[in-house]
């Protein structure tokens, strides 16, 4: 998922038009794969939910961007 998607989105993309099936294999719960009319998705349980996840993505970039180091950040 997050950028590594975003970039493979185009190369599947291409491999579509040039007349390949490309299956898409994603974990239902993700921040920007979601099921499409244009792709074969096979998606796979995950043991958390949407919200959880949006919850734990949210608090990694709310830390990010504080100040300090990594370490003062992390041991916090």
């Amino acid at each position: 998922d997050g950028s590594h998607w975003l970039s493979m989105r185009e190369v599947v993309e291409m491999l579509q038009q040039k007349g390949h099936e490309v299956v898409v294999v994603a974990p239902e719960v993700s921040l920007h794969i979601k099921p499409s009319q244009d792709l074969v998705m096979k998606m796979y349980s995950v043991p958390y939910t949407q919200e959880e996840y949006d919850k734990e993505f949210q608090a990694f970039f709310h830390v990010s961007f504080e100040e300090g180091t990594f370490f003062e950040r992390f041991f916090k």
